[in-house]
């Protein structure tokens, strides 16, 4: 047996060792995952908040819809002539294609005494018309507010969603309410796509929509006695028992709950991710780190104790412990870099994704005008070359002709990215008296690269036209517009022209952009000007009525008028300043 004294010399040593490799564990893995933690943290947040974005924007796109269908005639035709008038069925007709294209569950209008005149499933099995819902709140707020958003349960359907109504108002007084229904399955199956569980709660705690269809009308935490009655007596949920839900956010830690407000007053979104796998690398790289720290430690512990041994012993032992550690060593370095390029490469797509978004806005205008600044750039490099050659010759004469070409073109450029940037800001709001030759300036910089690709033979107003009271960008929109679906209406043919004509009459200015296309069915009218009235198979039918509205906006109007050219022609009339 060993000596009393050399035991000593092995025991002390190696658990100074143990001690100092456990409290260095204790401390790798709190910090690794605690690291975890936040990175997981930061994940959740970011997917979160997508998830969030989605279903603002999908909820602002739905609250255009009671806006637009507010300037339908027949809309308020149905609301005055009753629940059997033709007004009422010719309705019915454009409310059931509208909801299939928007997605909407269902798109009704009920008049002021409460009972549903029109719908979109007036043809289906669970037809809204006839029914009474003077009671349902989204009814009563809209006709004391003006609008509201109340979330419920279908009356005949019992399916939940978002009820979205605007009131209608006349001459005399109200006329009753459009609602339209938003159900959020499609979104919470978008959400179901990332990893995690998804809910969508109230300010009461009530699960509206969720990624597990089991969570749905559960609540978070107990409803008080003042909140089942209100719930009860209104009818929101039904007879829904509203039960717990399943979701115990904090109770399980292996699981992380992030919370994102919402556009909708009083509404959260909250994603659950699990996080074992993320603790579970953070304990194995805290334990890597640790038997690093050990074996370095049992190295120096070695070598104290051997001292005295014989040299060559010594260093044997010596080379297998720095052997050990350098295999262990390189290890961890791999498992960092790897964990550091996954990092990088993650980050990296994510600002390619954000930057495609941010330049997809810009994308249309900006390849136009590409043409136009590479042009003038090219012949810069020309004239530059052009001075070096004179300079070279002493013709100082020639060398300042070029320079002054040259500084030409450079502001040829300016007022391109200046028109560019001028275009894509928003608009100030402001009416004024503006120049309609800058105004014309514009327009001609913004679509005249595609005017070009096109080949349609365009004539232009000469210099020197009057000024006009409008907003500058806002009246070069209309121009564009007219002359971007002027495009559309002479592609393909042999001949293709467009004009765009400025008369004067009297304290007006008219501007018309005619083409020789087929021309406008005459059986539309008006309606060319209606939403989503449109002869393109991929357009919206929106932005003959937008440009009327920013020509009604100036005090002018914009119409369908003989076209010069035999195809179709539009006027916008704008006061002279």
């Amino acid at each position: 047996m060993p000596p009393p004294r050399l035991l000593v010399r092995l025991i002390v040593p190696l658990a100074a060792v143990l001690a100092l490799t456990t409290l260095f564990y204790v401390l790798a893995i709190s910090l690794t995952a605690s690291r975890a933690r936040q990175e997981a943290r930061q994940a959740a947040l970011g997917t979160a908040r997508q998830q969030a974005r989605l279903l603002d924007s999908e909820l602002a796109k739905y609250r255009l819809l009671p806006i637009v269908l507010s300037e339908y005639g027949d809309l308020r035709d149905a609301l005055t002539g009753g629940v059997n008038a033709g007004a009422a069925r010719r309705l019915d007709r454009k409310l059931a294609p509208l909801a299939a294209r928007t997605g909407a569950a269902v798109i009704y209008a009920i008049d002021v005494n409460g009972t549903t005149v029109s719908a979109s499933n007036a043809a289906t099995s669970s037809s809204f018309v006839g029914h009474v819902y003077r009671f349902r709140p989204y009814f009563r707020m809209a006709m004391r507010d003006g609008a509201a958003e109340y979330f419920a349960l279908g009356n005949v359907s019992g399916r939940p969603g978002l009820f979205m109504s605007r009131r209608i108002d006349g001459a005399r007084g109200p006329l009753g309410v459009v609602v339209v229904k938003v159900e959020f399955d499609a979104v919470a199956r978008a959400w179901a796509n990332d990893p995690g569980d998804t809910l969508l709660v109230d300010r009461r705690g009530i699960v509206l929509a969720a990624t597990d269809p089991r969570e749905l009308l559960r609540s978070l935490r107990p409803l008080s006695v003042a909140d089942r009655a209100a719930i009860r007596a209104s009818g929101q949920f039904g007879d829904r028992a509203l039960q717990p839900t399943l979701f115990r956010p904090g109770a399980d830690p292996a699981r992380l709950t992030v919370t994102t407000p919402l556009d909708v007053h009083g509404w959260r979104l909250m994603l659950t991710v699990p996080i074992a796998r993320a603790l579970r690398d953070a304990a194995g790289l805290a334990r890597l780190a640790a038997a690093t720290f050990g074996l370095l430690l049992l190295l120096g512990a070695a070598l104290l104790t051997w001292r005295t041994t014989r040299a060559a012993r010594a260093a044997a032992v010596r080379e297998q412990l720095q052997a050990a550690v350098a295999e262990r060593t390189a290890e961890l370095r791999a498992e960092m870099e790897r964990r550091g390029e996954a990092d990088r490469r993650f980050r990296a797509a994510r600002e390619e994704l954000a930057q495609a978004n941010r330049l997809g806005s810009l994308g249309s205008i900006t390849a136009g005008l590409a043409h136009e600044i590479n042009q003038p750039v090219a012949t810069i490099r020309t004239l530059a070359e052009n001075a070096q050659h004179h300079l070279a010759a002493g013709r100082i004469d020639r060398v300042g002709a070029s320079l002054t070409n040259a500084v030409a073109l450079t502001e040829r450029i300016g007022s391109i990215t200046q028109e560019m940037r001028r275009f894509a800001r928003r608009g100030s709001g402001r009416i004024e008296p503006v120049a309609l030759d800058e105004v014309l300036d514009g327009t001609q910089l913004l679509i005249g690269d595609r005017l070009r690709a096109s080949g349609a033979t365009i004539d232009w107003p000469a210099r020197g036209q009057p000024a006009v009271v409008a907003g500058r960008v806002r009246l070069e929109q209309v121009l564009v517009n007219l002359l971007n679906n002027a495009m559309d209406a002479v592609a393909g043919r042999d001949d293709p022209r467009i004009a765009l004509l400025v008369e004067e009459r009297g304290t007006w200015v008219e501007l018309i952009v005619a083409d020789n296309g087929s021309g406008i069915d005459p059986a539309l009218g008006e309606e060319v000007f209606s939403p989503f009235v449109t002869g393109k198979p991929d357009g919206l039918g929106l932005g003959l009525g937008i440009a009327r509205d920013i020509m009604a906006q100036f005090d002018g109007t914009l119409r369908v008028v003989p076209s010069p050219l035999g195809g179709a022609a539009f006027m916008a009339r704008v006061k002279r300043a």
